[in-house]
């Protein structure tokens, strides 16, 4: 696996320093890749909501500044709740940037913050909106771009129920290029008598394209990813077998000490 970090974990820097800096920070803490998300780009990104856009010009230089690391694009999109269009000027827009950081992997992870009825019993209960998807996949992968979606209020299981009902309306190459980025702690903070680590288990290891890791203790968020209600080291070993070497975002919450706090998690997940 490839360790890395997050920029929504630096809100409490990024008023008075630039993203260009903060990713040399993180790779100083031993962060290989990076996830340039949404509404914690400073510099990067220009405009809220449907207005948002990268920033073409200076994602560039910070992809530059960094020839030894890893990016992927990251965004909410409300993808399972609307139809988004895939020629409109957001996805277009974000398209490009993550083809711009990503190098011969282009990479765009999605996640619909959108509260959504869950979880589903069957492929029917799927919600004509979130089959949409398969128009997205199909135009990312004309572009070349991997396309995962991170489970904010539904399962893994039932994302990855949504990724097999799309894969099977869209051409082949299309379909291996949409997957997930499973959050096991997402799912235990909204089902907290499920077992995300299993429904992770039952991944095929081509659907899973990036993933998250963070924790909570008694149920409440800490700032490092260490013991608590989720075994990630369990979850690294599951990883591990699956033979998965992709980015491992470490999700952890903006705070004075993120940097050091980030190299704790590393390290706790290396022990």
């Amino acid at each position: 696996m490839i360790f890395g970090a997050i920029t929504n974990s630096w809100r409490e820097q990024l008023p008075s320093r630039t993203v260009m800096e903060l990713v040399g920070v993180a790779a100083e803490k031993g962060a290989k890749h990076i996830e340039l998300r949404q509404t914690c780009l400073g510099e990067c990104e220009d405009g809220a909501g449907e207005d948002w856009r990268p920033n073409l010009d200076k994602l560039q230089e910070v992809v530059e500044a960094y020839p030894n690391l890893t990016f992927d694009l990251a965004m909410a999109l409300p993808c399972l709740t609307q139809r988004v269009d895939p020629a409109g000027e957001m996805f277009q827009a974000a398209l490009a940037g993550a083809k711009l950081v990503g190098g011969a992997q282009p990479h765009l992870r999605v996640v619909d913050p959108s509260p959504l009825d869950g979880p589903w019993e069957s492929p029917s209960d799927i919600p004509e909106e979130a089959l949409g998807l398969a128009d997205l996949a199909t135009e990312a992968a004309r572009q070349g771009v991997i396309m995962s979606m991170e489970n904010s209020s539904l399962p893994i299981r039932n994302m990855a129920m949504l990724v097999e009902q799309v894969r099977s309306m869209v051409p082949e190459s299309a379909g291996q290029g949409l997957g997930l980025c499973p959050d096991p702690t997402n799912q235990l903070r909204r089902f907290p008598d499920s077992d995300p680590l299993a429904e992770l288990d039952a991944l095929p290891l081509d659907m899973i394209k990036i993933v998250h890791f963070k924790q909570m203790r008694n149920g409440e968020t800490v700032s490092r990813v260490d013991e608590g209600d989720l075994d990630c080291h369990r979850m690294r070993d599951i990883l591990d077998a699956k033979g998965y070497a992709g980015a491992a975002i470490m999700e952890i919450p903006s705070d004075a000490a993120v940097f050091d706090n980030l190299e704790a998690s590393f390290q706790y997940l290396d022990s």
